[in-house]
Protein backbone atom coordinates (compact mmCIF):
# COMPACT_ATOMS: atom_id res chain seq x y z
CA UNK A 1 0.00 0.00 0.00
CA UNK A 2 1.64 3.47 -1.32
CA UNK A 3 1.07 6.39 0.74
CA UNK A 4 1.23 10.14 -0.47
CA UNK A 5 1.90 12.43 2.15
CA UNK A 6 -1.22 15.37 0.95
CA UNK A 7 -0.81 19.29 2.86
CA UNK A 8 -4.25 19.93 0.51
CA UNK A 9 -6.51 18.84 -1.63
CA UNK A 10 -9.20 20.73 -4.03
CA UNK A 11 -11.99 18.90 -6.01
CA UNK A 12 -13.06 21.47 -8.28
CA UNK A 13 -11.20 24.72 -9.70
CA UNK A 14 -10.21 26.32 -13.22
CA UNK A 15 -7.13 28.65 -11.69
CA UNK A 16 -4.42 25.94 -12.37
CA UNK A 17 -5.23 24.47 -15.70
CA UNK A 18 -7.26 24.63 -18.58
CA UNK A 19 -10.69 22.93 -17.68
CA UNK A 20 -12.66 21.71 -14.34
CA UNK A 21 -9.47 20.18 -12.38
CA UNK A 22 -8.82 18.51 -9.49
CA UNK A 23 -5.71 19.73 -7.08
CA UNK A 24 -3.15 18.09 -4.93
CA UNK A 25 -0.43 19.80 -2.95
CA UNK A 26 2.11 17.33 -1.11
CA UNK A 27 3.60 18.72 2.01
CA UNK A 28 7.18 19.02 1.93
CA UNK A 29 9.54 20.69 -0.29
CA UNK A 30 13.44 21.10 -0.44
CA UNK A 31 13.59 24.49 -1.84
CA UNK A 32 12.23 26.95 0.63
CA UNK A 33 11.92 29.84 -2.02
CA UNK A 34 12.30 33.07 -0.72
CA UNK A 35 8.50 34.87 -1.29
CA UNK A 36 6.58 30.99 -1.56
CA UNK A 37 3.23 31.44 -1.96
CA UNK A 38 2.49 27.97 0.23
CA UNK A 39 5.34 28.75 3.51
CA UNK A 40 3.01 25.86 5.68
CA UNK A 41 3.89 23.17 3.00
CA UNK A 42 7.51 23.84 2.77
CA UNK A 43 8.53 21.68 6.27
CA UNK A 44 9.36 17.79 5.42
CA UNK A 45 6.32 16.39 8.25
CA UNK A 46 3.82 14.12 8.38
CA UNK A 47 0.63 15.69 7.10
CA UNK A 48 -2.26 13.48 5.24
CA UNK A 49 -1.32 10.27 4.49
CA UNK A 50 -3.58 9.13 1.47
CA UNK A 51 -3.46 5.79 -0.28
CA UNK A 52 -2.79 6.30 -4.17
CA UNK A 53 -5.60 3.89 -5.04
CA UNK A 54 -8.23 5.61 -2.42
CA UNK A 55 -7.05 9.00 -3.84
CA UNK A 56 -7.74 7.98 -7.38
CA UNK A 57 -10.90 7.27 -6.79
CA UNK A 58 -12.02 10.11 -5.36
CA UNK A 59 -10.57 12.03 -8.66
CA UNK A 60 -11.87 9.76 -10.83
CA UNK A 61 -15.73 10.06 -8.75
CA UNK A 62 -15.79 13.83 -9.88
CA UNK A 63 -18.20 14.46 -12.79
CA UNK A 64 -16.93 15.91 -15.41
CA UNK A 65 -13.19 16.52 -14.80
CA UNK A 66 -10.73 17.71 -17.26
CA UNK A 67 -7.82 17.54 -15.36
CA UNK A 68 -5.84 17.18 -12.48
CA UNK A 69 -2.70 19.49 -11.24
CA UNK A 70 0.17 18.60 -8.82
CA UNK A 71 1.99 20.99 -6.62
CA UNK A 72 3.08 21.80 -3.42
CA UNK A 73 5.61 21.70 -1.52
CA UNK A 74 7.79 19.36 -4.02
CA UNK A 75 5.98 16.47 -5.75
CA UNK A 76 9.22 14.92 -7.10
CA UNK A 77 10.48 14.16 -3.59
CA UNK A 78 7.21 11.63 -3.49
CA UNK A 79 7.91 10.48 -6.80
CA UNK A 80 6.82 6.92 -6.28
CA UNK A 81 3.28 7.55 -4.78
CA UNK A 82 2.68 10.08 -7.82
CA UNK A 83 4.05 7.81 -10.34
CA UNK A 84 1.58 5.42 -8.81
CA UNK A 85 -1.22 7.43 -8.89
CA UNK A 86 -0.98 9.00 -12.51
CA UNK A 87 -0.89 5.27 -13.72
CA UNK A 88 -3.48 4.48 -12.25
CA UNK A 89 -5.36 7.28 -13.35
CA UNK A 90 -4.40 6.82 -17.12
CA UNK A 91 -5.79 3.20 -16.77
CA UNK A 92 -8.86 4.42 -16.05
CA UNK A 93 -9.50 8.01 -17.84
CA UNK A 94 -7.61 9.92 -20.22
CA UNK A 95 -7.60 12.99 -17.91
CA UNK A 96 -5.04 15.76 -18.26
CA UNK A 97 -2.22 15.55 -16.09
CA UNK A 98 -0.08 19.02 -14.81
CA UNK A 99 2.88 18.91 -12.81
CA UNK A 100 4.76 21.60 -11.12
CA UNK A 101 8.40 21.16 -9.86
CA UNK A 102 11.25 23.54 -8.70
CA UNK A 103 13.79 20.65 -10.50
CA UNK A 104 14.54 21.81 -14.07
CA UNK A 105 13.52 19.02 -16.16
CA UNK A 106 16.93 18.25 -17.38
CA UNK A 107 17.38 17.87 -13.59
CA UNK A 108 15.04 15.44 -12.99
CA UNK A 109 16.09 12.95 -16.21
CA UNK A 110 19.61 13.05 -15.15
CA UNK A 111 18.42 11.88 -11.82
CA UNK A 112 18.34 8.07 -13.62
CA UNK A 113 15.37 7.38 -11.24
CA UNK A 114 12.46 5.09 -12.41
CA UNK A 115 9.73 6.65 -10.72
CA UNK A 116 10.72 10.33 -12.15
CA UNK A 117 10.74 9.09 -15.06
CA UNK A 118 7.29 7.48 -14.88
CA UNK A 119 6.18 10.85 -13.52
CA UNK A 120 7.54 12.45 -16.73
CA UNK A 121 6.27 9.89 -19.34
CA UNK A 122 2.63 10.32 -17.72
CA UNK A 123 2.38 14.08 -17.60
CA UNK A 124 1.35 16.00 -19.80
CA UNK A 125 2.61 19.53 -19.11
CA UNK A 126 5.73 20.11 -16.28
CA UNK A 127 6.33 23.68 -15.17
CA UNK A 128 9.42 23.45 -14.05
CA UNK A 129 12.08 26.15 -11.93
CA UNK A 130 11.99 27.51 -8.77
CA UNK A 131 10.21 30.57 -7.97
CA UNK A 132 11.66 33.93 -8.11
CA UNK A 133 9.93 36.88 -6.68
CA UNK A 134 11.85 39.42 -8.32
CA UNK A 135 11.05 37.80 -11.80
CA UNK A 136 7.66 37.35 -10.70
CA UNK A 137 5.77 38.98 -14.14
CA UNK A 138 2.26 38.40 -13.10
CA UNK A 139 1.51 36.44 -16.13
CA UNK A 140 0.25 32.80 -16.38
CA UNK A 141 0.39 29.66 -15.02
CA UNK A 142 4.09 30.11 -13.63
CA UNK A 143 5.17 31.69 -10.76
CA UNK A 144 8.06 33.82 -12.37
CA UNK A 145 9.33 34.29 -15.76
CA UNK A 146 12.36 31.85 -15.10
CA UNK A 147 9.94 29.08 -14.61
CA UNK A 148 9.84 26.96 -17.69
CA UNK A 149 6.82 25.72 -19.02
CA UNK A 150 7.47 21.76 -20.73
CA UNK A 151 4.80 20.85 -22.84
CA UNK A 152 5.59 17.15 -23.02
CA UNK A 153 2.70 15.94 -25.20
CA UNK A 154 0.35 17.48 -27.41
CA UNK A 155 -2.14 17.87 -25.50
CA UNK A 156 -2.05 21.70 -24.67
CA UNK A 157 0.19 23.02 -27.07
CA UNK A 158 -2.68 24.50 -28.83
CA UNK A 159 -3.45 26.61 -25.37
CA UNK A 160 0.45 27.65 -24.44
CA UNK A 161 -0.78 31.69 -24.52
CA UNK A 162 -2.85 30.34 -21.22
CA UNK A 163 0.44 29.21 -18.82
CA UNK A 164 2.24 32.00 -20.03
CA UNK A 165 -0.04 35.05 -20.68
CA UNK A 166 -3.08 34.60 -19.49
CA UNK A 167 -4.21 37.31 -16.34
CA UNK A 168 -3.97 35.75 -13.25
CA UNK A 169 -6.93 34.82 -10.78
CA UNK A 170 -7.88 32.69 -7.41
CA UNK A 171 -10.44 31.05 -6.20
CA UNK A 172 -10.48 31.56 -2.42
CA UNK A 173 -12.26 28.17 -0.92
CA UNK A 174 -14.23 28.84 2.46
CA UNK A 175 -13.74 25.99 5.13
CA UNK A 176 -15.14 25.50 8.14
CA UNK A 177 -12.18 27.46 10.05
CA UNK A 178 -9.90 28.30 7.10
CA UNK A 179 -9.72 29.67 3.77
CA UNK A 180 -7.93 27.84 0.78
CA UNK A 181 -6.77 30.33 -2.04
CA UNK A 182 -5.89 28.45 -5.32
CA UNK A 183 -4.01 29.69 -7.83
CA UNK A 184 -1.38 31.45 -8.75
CA UNK A 185 -1.61 34.90 -7.43
CA UNK A 186 -1.50 38.07 -9.10
CA UNK A 187 0.99 40.54 -7.66
CA UNK A 188 -0.19 42.66 -4.71
CA UNK A 189 -3.11 40.04 -4.20
CA UNK A 190 -1.89 39.39 -0.52
CA UNK A 191 -2.04 43.29 0.58
CA UNK A 192 -5.16 44.16 -1.16
CA UNK A 193 -6.93 40.77 0.05
CA UNK A 194 -5.86 42.58 3.61
CA UNK A 195 -7.23 45.56 2.79
CA UNK A 196 -10.59 44.42 1.80
CA UNK A 197 -10.87 42.22 5.31
CA UNK A 198 -9.95 45.49 6.85
CA UNK A 199 -12.80 47.17 5.49
CA UNK A 200 -15.54 44.73 5.82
Amino acid sequence: MTLLNVAEICANTRTLGPGKRFVIWVQGCCFNCPGCVSPDWIPQKQAALIEVKKLAEVILSVPELDGLTVSGGEPMLQAKALSELFVELRQNRDISIICYSGFKLQELRTKNNDNINKILSQIDVLIDGQYIAELNDNQGWRGSSNQVVHFLTSRHQQEAELFLERKRDVEVHLRNDSALMVGVPPQQFKRDFHQALNLS
